[in-house]
Order: C-alpha cells, then structure tokens, then sequence
C-alpha cells in the first residue's frame, strides 16, 4: 500500500534520492546523512489495519489512524520503518547517543584504522557555565574574554594531543595503544540503523531544552533534515503529542485541582503564595524539591500560576 503525495510534490523514490548521502553539517565538523530507508507513513498505517482490520478505514483516514496510534502510545506499527543513518559525531557527544540501545550500530574502528583527524573546538562565545540548579546541566555563558583563554588552551591541546599519537604511531605502537590520550573531542563516524519508534523516543529526549546542546543539535538535525520529510504525518503527530505536548501526573493534577477551587477562574493566574499552600503534601517537607520545581514551570506555561511566581 502506498500514500500518492499531494499534487506537484516530489515522488517518494525522489525524495529519498536527494537525501540520500547527502550530508547536513553538524557542529564544526560533524555531520549527519541517510544511508537508507524502509517503510513510510503508510507503512505505519498498513501495521495498525493489521490488527485493527479494514474497518477502520471508514472513521479514519491515514492522517488521523497515525494520530490516533501516537497519542495513546500504541507504538507497535512505528517499529514497521527503519532508518539507517552515517553520522559524524564527537566522541562525548556519542557516548550519550550510545545510552539509547534500541538501534544497530557498527562504529569506525581505531583500532584498525587511523584516528579521524578532527576535534570539535568551542568559539570563543560557547563555552557554557554549570548549571546551579541541574548537576549534569549547563546555564549561561562566560563572558568572551574568558572564554578566549579557554579556546586558545584547548587549541594547544588539541595539537598536543595529536602529535604525541603520530609520535607513537611512527614509533611503532600498535595503533589500540596510541590512541588512548586521544581528547573526546575527537570525532568518529559510526553506521545507526534504528526503527521508527526508538527514533521519535531518541529525538523526544534529544531535542528537549534539557538535552546537552550538542546532542540537540544533532537530533534536530536528523528530526528536521531527515524524518520530517520522510515521514510528514508522523512527524506532525509527534510534534503535536511528544515534542509540544505536556504530561500532567497525578500529583500535578490534585494541585491544578485545588487551585481551581481555591480560586475560581477569575481568581488565576495565582501566585506562588498560593501555589505553595496547593502544593502536594509529600512536598511540603522539602526545602529542594525537583518534582514541585516541575510541576510550578508547567502551572506556569499553563497560564495558571503567574509567571513571577519561579522559585528559586
């Protein structure tokens, strides 16, 4: 089964060729580029009537069964399209995309082959603070004086370290040991076959604001470059549901609840006063509490506490 595109629009066999090898720039020197492509929307579509039966086509088009599948987490026929991608990538950067082990990867090889020649460098302006309030976050920048030392350091670095590795290599070391001062800033290229499920849940995770920038950079990339074109009406649901969607526990609903009582329409945006008295009774004890620092920013987005009501 097949989805005719709308009048005027590439073929999908088009598509797919002008994308295929063709590399979108990453970083300073990383990339990301299609290998190959199985499956399309309306492969998703054809799993999903599988199970569902030909019924369905009479209350839902193809639009609306994808829809319908992504918003309650009916994941199964997103499994049914894979994606194989070549990315350039820096080796810090990678060990976080490694952590998703829902996808086949076969990594260059430096114990076989030459250590790529390239290291991602920091601008002058990008080098990031620690964040106070997230151990494993950055928040800010340096100012550009300081942050000038710092690129000049890591220059030198960078040329340092890979001199001592061609020092060992024309030496004679076996190229498994000399590459082991190498800086994780150095890049390597790897092969990432992945289904269409575990790429959304990649991307969901790797494009939120908390995602360390460079992995958001790449994951925007692969979403914006590669599968939004691929796969139009999974990616509008998945914008729709997962990237601009918001999860309301049950802890966040009581709260939404009482405030609503407490105060009545006309009595919202409330403050943070009242925020704090609504707040969950597993929370009160807690002078730090990540669970009721979440659950104020979404009232907020919500337009249902005020915005000056941020805590520290």
């Amino acid at each position: 089964m097949t989805t005719s595109p709308p009048a005027g629009s590439p073929s999908r066999s088009d598509l797919i060729g002008a994308l295929r090898w063709k590399k979108f720039p990453v970083l300073d020197d990383g990339f990301v580029t299609l290998v190959d492509v199985m499956g399309d929307d309306a492969a998703i579509v054809q799993a999903a009537r599988v199970s569902y039966g030909e019924g369905t086509r009479q209350v839902s088009d193809d639009r609306q069964l994808i829809r319908y599948l992504l918003r309650h987490a009916h994941t199964t026929p997103f499994e049914m399209a894979e994606v194989k991608f070549l990315i350039r990538v820096p080796m810090d950067c990678w060990r976080q995309w490694i952590r998703h082990r829902t996808a086949n990867v076969n990594e260059y090889s430096t114990r076989y082959s030459l250590a790529i020649d390239s290291m991602q460098s920091t601008e002058a302006d990008a080098w990031r603070t620690q964040a106070t309030s997230n151990r494993q976050g950055s928040d800010g920048r340096l100012p550009r004086e300081a942050g000038s030392q710092l690129t000049h350091a890591e220059t030198e670095l960078h040329h340092r370290a890979r001199a001592v590795y061609q020092q060992r290599l024309e030496a004679g070391v076996a190229r498994e040991q000399a590459r082991k001062d190498l800086p994780l800033s150095t890049y390597t290229e790897a092969y990432w076959k992945v289904d269409l499920h575990n790429l959304l849940h990649f991307l969901a995770l790797r494009m939120d604001s908390h995602a360390q920038e460079e992995i958001r950079h790449y994951a925007t990339t692969v979403g914006e470059q590669i599968v939004k074109p691929l796969f139009p009406l999974a990616w509008e649901a998945f914008l729709d549901y997962r990237v601009n969607a918001m999860r309301l526990t049950g802890l966040d609903q009581e709260v939404i609840q009482r405030l609503s009582s407490d105060h009545g329409a006309a009595g919202l945006p409330a403050s943070h006063e009242a925020f704090m008295a609504a707040q969950h009774e597993s929370w009160r004890r807690l002078d730090r509490c990540r669970e009721r620092d979440e659950c104020l920013a979404k009232l907020i987005q919500l337009g249902l506490v005020a915005p000056a009501a941020v805590s520290s």
